[in-house]
């Protein structure tokens, strides 16, 4: 695949990706709550990417029950508190500070894989975090006297979803060991929707889902923010690496600024927008041009089994 049209298909996914807060504003007016937004979103895509992979794929739905426990990691551990937490930073705060705040997820994992893959913190990784640590203070307005301040709850619920999402990172690296993209994705959403359910209460709302813009969102968030979005990164994946596609990843925030700015008259005060810039360089400066020894060994280890 031409490289320039790979861009294009991971440019597409991450700036589908950064249209989720746009769906869920929308949601969240038509009177569901965060939980049930969680739930929505996780049926929803189970629903197109059982659909896809019957279609296209079907050789991917094929697992191990013993493998379930890495789905509970990707799918309840992560995806649930992680949709969770950014849905209720984007009700608590905005869709803008939202979004920048769960890219803080790269520090997370910068963290956890120093624990759990003995990887060294290097002086490019230090000033990443030390840049994203300062791009969040300026983002959350700690140091401005503004009616823009964010809320300490929204600061928590924000970098939850950051936290949550690393977790992903994380387990997902394990699932891949023995499973493709697709099958991790699929399965992720399938148990984030058995577990999530059951809580959310959707039956209380019923009358909420006669409505045809409702519909319309719901569409949105399970086929383009998430069925569409993933199957154009991951396509862009097959001729880019990893690391320079997690920079065009950064189209994300960028995106969900532009609509928070345009469509719902968010407005942040130059100092959030220099954080946010902040926390963007610091994506792209965590990047190394070295050799992933986690990737290493874990293609060490999917070669031993």
């Amino acid at each position: 695949m031409n490289k320039n049209i790979a861009y294009v298909y991971i440019l597409s996914g991450a700036a589908l990706w950064g249209m989720i807060g746009l769906f869920v504003t929308f949601l969240y007016e038509a009177g569901f709550s965060p939980t049930q937004v969680v739930a929505i979103r996780a049926i929803s895509a189970s629903i197109f990417l059982l659909f896809f992979v019957f279609w296209k794929k079907r050789e991917a739905i094929k697992i191990k029950l013993s493998d379930s426990k890495y789905f509970v990691g990707t799918g309840v551990i992560s995806i649930v508190f992680f949709n969770w937490c950014m849905f209720e930073a984007i009700k608590e705060t905005s869709i803008s500070v939202s979004s920048v705040l769960l890219y803080t997820a790269p520090a997370f994992v910068m963290i956890f894989s120093r624990f759990l893959f003995k990887e060294l913190f290097t002086i490019r990784k230090i000033l990443a975090l030390l840049i994203t640590f300062i791009g969040c203070i300026l983002v959350i307005g700690l140091f401005q006297n503004t009616n823009e301040s964010v809320t300490i709850y929204g600061l928590l619920v924000g970098l939850g979803s950051g936290f949550f999402y690393a977790l992903y990172s994380i387990f997902g690296k394990f699932a891949l060991i023995k499973y493709s993209s697709v099958t991790v994705t699929t399965y992720t959403f399938v148990f984030a929707a058995i577990a999530i359910t059951p809580f959310s209460g959707l039956w209380h709302v019923g009358t909420i889902f006669t409505n045809l813009e409702v519909w319309l969102s719901i569409i949105g968030l399970g086929l383009f923010s998430t069925l569409l979005a993933f199957l154009l990164y991951t396509k862009g994946l097959e001729s880019v690496e990893s690391g320079r596609a997690s920079i065009l990843a950064t189209v994300e925030p960028v995106v969900a600024t532009l609509i928070g700015f345009l469509v719902f008259q968010e407005k942040l005060s130059v100092w959030q927008y220099v954080g946010i810039i902040a926390v963007i360089m610091a994506v792209f400066i965590v990047q190394e041009k070295k050799i992933n020894h986690t990737d290493i060994k874990l293609q060490t280890l999917k070669n031993d089994i």
